[in-house]
């Protein structure tokens, strides 16, 4: 049994302004333009966050990633993943870890993670309004994992048996995966490195075992709204409502969710046989980014994440010897998809509070194995317990959809 669990958190370095931002958004643009616009679209509905101890910064200031580091290290946080983006040879956001990597400071664990999607105007990486687009190749392989090898060097760097661990966002959007993937272990191998580490992250395409295509490891994505049941208002109400022109716009082109319902559901998937790491989210609302087709997942509370966070723990433990007990966080700041172990102004340091509660929980080592092992779907009385706050939460913001009706309805002339 691994008693000793890292925690890795994902980081988005998008704090700062750069030439990109400036052209397609305006000068000056960063992702808090985004965060500080957000309203919040319905009663009990939480917007915009706004950060309370770190303050809307700027990450080109060491004292600000200093600050973080050491943030995240007194909660028990083990390392960041910085997302890294590579367009053909071309790097933005790249200014915060090439300061990290070449001062050498904060002196904190760190991985990446390509997020190989396209850049676009509606926050998607999809295929239409593309401002950056990912384009594929041998040859590109090879200067991209040539350009990394200094940083998988680092001492800091995070390693599962001797070997840094490089994740791979949509790994589905390569060409041939398995190619691509031992390209790179024979070029890292010839720079003295043991190989890589490589893992899938599991957000859009699911169910893969990495092992068929020349990767180590899959990793799950939270929140995963395929886990989270039907969107509220439209398993319950919505239909009627819709009919009588009853139900706000917000409701009719976002997706609002339960946050404990989604808890429950991302527990009670079946482990798969292949590596597979477990990632835990603390809230999600990216509405903040996208006024139409966001997703919305309200009653997250420190004490949910808590628990939640406590039994992907001990499962993992119970799975994972060494090296390989690691558990993801996702996010450290996402601010713009609502979606931060920093602190805010609603919660303060409660949701870091609650990582570090979790991280250094005693196990009771018996009652875990039998919830784990024998008891993979929730037990009768837990599931009425969720289906009833599903059905609460529900009911709750179908009122206040019909209350702001009420309230903004224009009266006949």
């Amino acid at each position: 049994m691994n008693a000793n669990i890292r925690a890795i958190a994902f980081y988005l370095p998008q704090y700062h302004p750069i030439p990109e931002n400036d052209e397609w958004w305006g000068n000056g643009f960063t992702e808090w333009r985004n965060v500080i616009k957000a309203k919040p679209l319905f009663q009990g509905h939480y917007q915009p966050h706004s950060p309370s101890d770190l303050g809307f910064y700027d990450l080109r200031l060491p004292e600000v990633r200093e600050a973080q580091a050491k943030l995240a290290h007194q909660h028990g946080i083990h390392g960041f993943c910085y997302y890294h983006y590579w367009f053909n040879g071309r790097r933005i956001l790249e200014r915060p870890f090439n300061e990290i990597l070449e001062t050498g400071k904060p002196d904190f664990p760190f991985c990446l993670c390509w997020a190989n999607e396209n850049w676009t105007r509606v926050w998607d990486g999809g295929e239409r309004d593309v401002l950056l687009g990912q384009q594929y190749s041998p040859e590109d392989d090879l200067a991209h994992i040539r350009s990394l090898i200094p940083a998988f060097k680092d001492s800091r760097y995070i390693r599962i048996d001797g070997k840094p661990l490089f994740l791979v966002y949509r790994t589905e959007r390569l060409p041939d995966p398995a190619k691509t993937a031992a390209l790179w272990q024979e070029e890292v191998k010839r720079a003295g490195l043991p190989g890589l580490y490589l893992a899938r992250v599991e957000n859009f395409v699911r169910a893969v075992d990495p092992r068929t295509i020349g990767f180590d490891a899959a990793i799950e994505f939270a929140p995963d709204a395929s886990k989270a049941g039907k969107a509220l208002f439209r398993d319950y109400m919505s239909t009627l409502l819709g009919k009588l022109n009853l139900l706000p716009a917000v409701f009719r082109h976002n997706q609002v969710y339960s946050y404990s319902a989604t808890v429950q559901g991302m527990l009670s998937k079946p482990e798969p046989d292949y590596p597979w790491f477990r990632c835990v989210s603390p809230m999600w609302d990216n509405s903040a980014r996208r006024s139409v087709n966001a997703n919305i997942f309200i009653g997250s509370t420190p004490v949910l994440f808590k628990q939640w966070l406590k039994e992907i723990i001990a499962r993992t433990r119970l799975r994972y010897e060494g090296d390989d007990g690691i558990v993801f966080i996702n996010a450290w700041n996402e601010w713009a998809e609502g979606c931060h172990l920093e602190p805010d102004e609603k919660w303060g340091l409660a949701y870091l509070e609650a990582t570090r509660d979790a991280l250094t929980a005693q196990l009771d080592t018996d009652e875990a194995a039998v919830q784990s092992k024998n008891s993979p779907k929730p037990t009768q009385i837990k599931e009425i317990y969720w289906r009833a706050t599903h059905l609460i939460t529900a009911m709750r913001v179908t009122i206040a959809a019909m209350l702001w009706h009420l309230k903004n309805r224009v009266p006949p002339k």
